[in-house]
């Protein structure tokens, strides 16, 4: 992706993309601090939100809590089926950009009206809705996005709920944060070889496998908002579990940070029984052709998810579509109206 190329720059989902690494200089890691008390206390952290709003935020702070061992159960759901939970002893986190998505808003008056006193908003506006609804709503620094597929507002919802690990475990989150925004910059601004996007164009299905921390799973829902093609996520080695049996030798597998043990399964299952192409998109060089991305410890997920974007952006093009125009998909897919 080039802002100095019109090609890129008159859609507002590239601008916004291209905007992610000035939200993350932006950010203030210390803003959670006294919520994050809150949570600690509490020991248990329910996340929850439609789509963009919960998949990667929440999948990438329970994935980081697990690592770091920490004493703080997170789990997360949609909106509906959490508030078929007993979230009594829970602090709650309710994610909805707009501040007015039906789900969200109603689980939050719900949990008002039980008595919950540690139910939090995440939106992107101020005076809405859900902030009427939970006991403190913080607004997010980026601001509203013109784009329907949400981009640069996953990643400060992210960095946001990380932020709040990292004052629960008392940990300094300034080393992992440095560089992080250019590296960013650096791989939504890398070219894409040519040969993987024709590769994806042609696909049937574009599959993406990988860690269950939200970001293959959140790059699934893009391919469908910004390329229009049929996707799917495949946690873990679910790609070689059994869907091999209706995979088309045309398809494609993005793998997101290959797991060394799973790479020959996967050359085995995919590439030498099916037939498809297995990309990778990595730190490192794999077995398969590589989407190259710089090393970013604990940060790596933002690094991979915006690589994605990337890739996503050259496909879209390349099927002549235009990003900022989905014919179905709506920016608030459940707007409460009463």
């Amino acid at each position: 992706m080039n802002l100095n190329d019109k090609k890129y720059s008159q859609y507002a989902l590239v601008r916004e993309m291209m905007d992610t690494a000035n939200v993350v200089r932006g950010f203030d890691a210390s803003r959670p601090a006294k919520v994050a008390g809150q949570i600690k206390s509490a020991g248990r952290l329910m996340l929850t939100g439609e789509g963009s709003s919960r998949i990667f935020p929440a999948k990438n702070a329970i994935r980081k809590a697990l690592r770091w061992g920490l004493d703080v159960g997170i789990t997360t759901e949609g909106s509906r089926q959490a508030a078929q939970y007993d979230l009594s002893k829970f602090a709650v986190f309710c994610a909805s950009n707009s501040g007015r998505t039906k789900e969200v808003v109603l689980l939050a008056k719900k949990l008002a009206a039980a008595g919950n006193g540690r139910c939090y908003g995440l939106t992107a506006n101020e005076g809405t809705l859900l902030a009427e609804a939970v006991k403190e709503a913080f607004v997010l620094s980026c601001g509203w996005e013109q784009a329907v597929a949400a981009t640069k507002s996953v990643v400060e919802q992210a960095m946001f709920y990380q932020s709040i690990l990292y004052h629960v475990a008392g940990r300094d989150p300034g080393r992992d944060l440095a560089g992080l925004a250019a590296k960013i910059e650096q791989v939504m601004t890398m070219p894409i070889d040519a040969s993987i996007v024709t590769k994806a164009v042609n696909a049937p299905t574009i599959y993406f496998a990988g860690y269950n921390d939200g970001v293959a799973e959140e790059l699934t829902l893009k391919t469908n908002e910004i390329t229009r093609k049929k996707s799917d996520f495949l946690e873990g080695t679910y790609a070689v579990h059994g869907i091999e049996e209706v995979m088309d030798s045309d398809d494609i597998v993005f793998v997101v940070d290959p797991m060394e043990e799973e790479v020959e399964k996967f050359q085995e299952v995919l590439v030498d029984g099916v037939g498809l192409s297995v990309v990778a998109i990595a730190d490192r060089q794999t077995p398969f052709p590589t989407i190259r991305v710089p090393t970013a410890g604990e940060m790596a997920p933002y690094v991979y998810l915006t690589a994605g974007w990337n890739l996503l952006v050259e496909i879209g093009l390349a099927l002549g579509i235009d990003l900022d125009k989905p014919e179905r998909a709506r920016k608030i897919g459940n707007e409460f109206m009463g």
